[in-house]
Parts: C-alpha cells; structure tokens; sequence
C-alpha cells in the first residue's frame, strides 16, 4: 500500500470526485451470464452504503467501465450516481470530459480500477486507487490499494481512508449518534 504521506493527505482533501470502474473493483470481476445472455453482477453492500456517505460529505461519484449493462445502470441509479459512463474505449478520455463537465481539475479526482484498461484514467486522476487482487502492473502504479479484492468491500475501504484523510468521521458519526 502506498504510504499516507502528507502529499497524499493533500490529495485527499481536494478530492471533489470519485471515479469507479466497475467489474474487479465494484464487482469480483466475474461474469455471470445465463443461458439466454442476461448478465448478472453481485454488489457489496457496504460499498454502496461508503457510496452515499462520500456523496453526503460532497463528494460527487461517477462510474466509467468499458462494458455496458442494464445492472450497472441500475446500481448507479440506486446510489444516486448521476455520471456512468458505459462502454468506455478511452477511460482517459471519458475522465477528461467528466472533468470539463463538472468544472473540476484532474487533480480533484479520486479514481478506482483494476486493469491495464483502466491505466489512462488512473494516470490522469489526482489520487489513483487499486483492489488487492489487482494484477501487479496496477498495483506498482496507482497511489493506494485496498486491503481487500474487489467487489468485497475495496470501495468502501477507499472511501473510509477519503473520509479519514479528510478528517470527517465526526461529520459521518453524528448521524448514527
């Protein structure tokens, strides 16, 4: 795991944005698809519930993945995650444009993937993140990498660590008091 250095800490205050792929980090990575081609992802819960919490504080929350799926959409829209990008070529690309969208410096963004796809938007994003199950490539690459494997709760641990570096647990707290 990357060192929490006070550069790092910097970082993390400015974060206005996080960018999260989808399959490997919001998702085990695995692909279930029935016979008749239906596509069925698995979410962890507590990543969702992190997703809200950093929405809460400010936070905005964007999705890009190179995939397209009516399940991704549909877990966007129950988080209230306004910005999905689906079937993403250039993630670079699509990171840049979310930026221009939303008035907003590529150093304000905090981004999350697992694989040598997600490389143009982790390169260009203030604060980049990996899963622990991430292939070394990433993981030699990005600023932070979770405790746990994707789709177990790493996005969740990013947002905890946000949250932290930013000091606002007792923002967060107060509503469970």
């Amino acid at each position: 795991m990357a060192n929490r250095d006070t550069t790092w800490i910097e970082r993390a205050r400015q974060v206005r944005l996080l960018v999260l792929d989808v399959d490997g980090v919001m998702t085990d990575g695995r692909l279930h698809l029935t016979e008749d081609g239906e596509e069925h992802k698995i979410f962890h819960s507590r990543d969702g519930h992190g997703i809200k919490l950093i929405q809460e504080l400010g936070v905005d929350v964007a999705i890009i993945t190179g995939r397209s799926s009516p399940a991704v959409s549909r877990r966007a829209k129950s988080l209230g995650i306004q910005h999905v990008v689906l079937g993403a070529t250039d993630k670079g690309q699509a990171i840049e444009e979310l930026a221009q969208l939303l008035e907003i410096g590529l150093d304000e963004i905090a981004a999350m993937g697992d694989d040598v796809l997600d490389l143009p938007m982790l390169n260009r994003a203030g604060l980049s993140a990996t899963v622990s199950d991430a292939p070394m490539v990433i993981r030699s690459r990005v600023d932070w990498i979770s405790p746990v494997p994707g789709g177990c709760g790493a996005v969740r641990a990013l947002i905890d660590t946000l949250i932290d570096a930013r000091d606002q647990w007792g923002d967060v707290l107060a509503r469970y008091r």
